[in-house]
């Protein structure tokens, strides 16, 4: 049973505001997109010293404009939701909360530095994007094959870690403080933007057999950033060859055993599979 309310003004806002498989819905998350991508903008732009000062007061214009907007819409979710409470407490709701306050604090707060931190959390707003994924069946795989694979990553990055403390000792025994490797953390941290591909380039080895050893650091590199992607691939294809779960009509549970007629969340009746 859906938690919307049962009829009048605030169902249909309900149904346009949280529900997405609507065309009412689709368009509004459609625009609520665009007015997030139009916030962040400003936002980058207003970071920007020299565009703020030729064109400070049309950022304000605009941020002020959106700032009404979300206003407004936080609002009617709180009016229109059956749990105004539960949603003011959820993630988005807090994000749709903080994305807002900044401005409203500017004016209370004229000139306070810290405000402009405060501010970015209007980039925040982006992360409404992700509700999307809820309806994309991909993503669960996706997560799946992550959960699957979180022992097997674990190693892998507790191996890799032992590598490059010893590469960084090694190395800062092989170059030692005059080549610029003043101390084991400090070979440590080059070993790791080595290891990684990644190359600074702040400090190197000078000697023949400390970019000997660089030279092996950064072939075997390549074959560890290998190592997480064929993990991750090889359980997406196992998840992909899965039979799919059988759901409960009645609460959603998934995680029944092989032949289980009855929910186990629930007791509700399990559909039979063909």
């Amino acid at each position: 049973m859906s938690d919307a309310p049962h009829s009048g003004w605030r169902r249909r806002a309900y149904v346009v505001i949280f529900e997405s498989d609507t065309p009412a819905g689709k368009a509004f998350d459609v625009a609520l997109i665009a007015a997030i991508a139009v916030s962040i903008v400003a936002v980058m732009l207003e970071s920007m010293a020299d565009v703020r000062a030729r064109h400070g007061a049309a950022l304000l214009a605009v941020e002020w404009g959106l700032t009404a907007l979300f206003t407004l819409e936080y609002g009617l979710r709180l009016w229109c939701s059956p749990a105004p409470r539960r949603y003011a407490r959820s993630f988005f709701g807090l994000v749709d909360l903080l994305s807002i306050l900044p401005t409203y604090l500017s004016v209370l707060l004229p000139g306070a530095q810290a405000l402009l931190v405060i501010r970015t959390l209007r980039i925040l707003r982006v992360f409404r994007v992700l509700k999307l994924a809820h309806y994309v069946r991909e993503s669960e795989d996706l997560m799946r094959a992550l959960a699957a694979s979180r022992r097997k990553i674990a190693v892998f990055l507790f191996a890799v870690c032992t590598m490059v403390i010893v590469f960084g000792a090694a190395m800062y025994l092989i170059e030692g403080p005059e080549n610029g490797f003043s101390s084991i953390p400090r070979g440590v941290y080059w070993a790791i933007v080595t290891l990684t591909t990644v190359g600074y380039g702040d400090i190197r080895p000078q000697t023949d057999l400390g970019q000997a050893l660089a030279a092996a650091i950064m072939i075997l590199g390549y074959g560890i950033i290998a190592v997480p992607t064929g993990i991750v691939t090889a359980q997406l294809t196992r998840v992909a060859h899965e039979p799919p779960a059988r759901r409960c009509a009645n609460c959603s549970f998934e995680r029944h055993v092989e032949g289980a007629r009855h929910c186990a969340g629930c007791g509700a009746p399990l559909a039979e599979t063909r």
